[in-house]
């Protein structure tokens, strides 16, 4: 009962407080960050009292325009498909988040506390096996729109996809190989681990072309600029263009909730996840010889803003991204994912497994 009680707890924090908030947040950074980048005040109308908070409210009229908005369903659409799409693409977004550690163990009246929703095993696996099923939510409503552009729409997203799926999978297997599991958990604490005495053996540092090819193909997953041939709503008609009110709303969340998943990822993959430089289970032991004693609360306080802060920062990075190169060409998109990312890719593992027999 304990457990239970435990589980509902951090999917609560972790998913619904969490997950659910950055990605509404991301609303608002996206107009905010484009509008200083483009020397623009950006959205600052909505207000309560006169009070604007520097248009955060925007995110609450915004879904109160989506929620009261007319659901509207085209005529000769398959009901319970155009219905369901949304749902699926959204599920399956969201429950990938299972695996992901957002701290180490809290140890309460002696009793440890995994700082994750479900302790896999299997953990990467686990997630891009889920990742992989939000296809399904954009192929159903794009068929079931009964719309030949949404379909079209639909195609080029699937297609898309379906390719980086498979350059995303390889770019991390030279981290699977250096680290020995693929349990999320035990692949961050190995993060912890010291090159020559005092530098931290992050992803990032010793697969470095795996976090660029990582973060390049997580971008087109989310089929978000430059990658974005699937919905570009300026020029071409996207896969949801029959729907409305909150069934849109669902379409559009689920993008920046895979945003945030890519993050989370990447940050526990490539930047230590929750790791802390020198932070040990009772506090910080430097190479140098220092000390500073920590409580368990307080070293998981601190592992869970870090992971927090890394996370908002990747999300900053891939926002710059997102407002600063222009929409690919779907034959350049497809080009750049089989002729160029996947040979990369599989050439990265080649030369690690190599590294790795070398130094054994």
């Amino acid at each position: 009962m304990a457990e239970l009680i435990a589980t509902l707890l951090k999917i609560l924090f972790f998913i619904l407080i969490f997950v659910f908030n950055t990605a509404a947040l991301l609303t608002w950074v996206e107009r905010k960050q484009s509008a200083l980048m483009q020397d623009r005040v950006g959205a600052n109308r909505a207000s309560i009292f006169g009070l604007r908070l520097f248009g955060l409210f925007h995110i609450a009229a915004d879904s109160l325009k989506m929620f009261f908005k007319e659901d509207f369903r085209p005529k000769g659409a398959e009901k319970f498909l155009f219905s369901i799409a949304p749902a699926i693409s959204m599920f399956f977004a969201t429950v990938a988040f299972a695996a992901i550690p957002f701290a180490d163990k809290l140890v309460i009246d002696g009793q440890e506390i995994a700082m994750q929703i479900a302790s896999l095993d299997v953990g990467i696996l686990y997630v891009f096996a889920v990742m992989s099923m939000a296809v399904y939510g954009v192929v159903l409503g794009s068929w079931a729109s009964n719309n030949n552009y949404s379909l079209m729409g639909g195609l080029r997203a699937s297609s898309q996809m379906i390719s980086y799926e498979v350059s995303i999978g390889v770019s991390i297997i030279g981290i699977l190989l250096i680290y020995g599991t693929v349990n999320l958990q035990e692949i961050v604490r190995a993060q912890g681990e010291l090159l020559w005495g005092w530098l931290p053996k992050w992803g990032i540092l010793v697969q470095p072309l795996g976090f660029l090819l990582f973060l390049t193909t997580g971008i087109a997953e989310t089929k978000r600029i430059p990658f974005d041939a699937p919905e570009g709503e300026s020029e071409i008609i996207g896969y949801h263009v029959e729907y409305s009110s909150m069934r849109f709303g669902m379409f559009f969340l689920t993008d920046l909730i895979e945003t945030v998943l890519i993050a989370c990822i990447t940050v526990t993959l490539f930047l230590g996840g929750w790791q802390v430089p020198y932070l040990m289970p009772d506090g910080f032991q430097f190479p140098w010889g220092g000390t500073l004693a920590m409580s368990n609360l307080a070293v998981t306080l601190l592992q869970f803003f870090t992971f927090t802060f890394k996370v908002a920062v990747l999300l900053w990075f891939m926002m710059i991204i997102r407002w600063t190169l222009p929409r690919f060409r779907y034959d350049q998109i497809m080009f750049l994912g089989w002729k160029i990312l996947l040979p990369v890719a599989l050439a990265n593992v080649i030369i690690t497994a190599a590294a790795i027999l070398l130094l054994e």
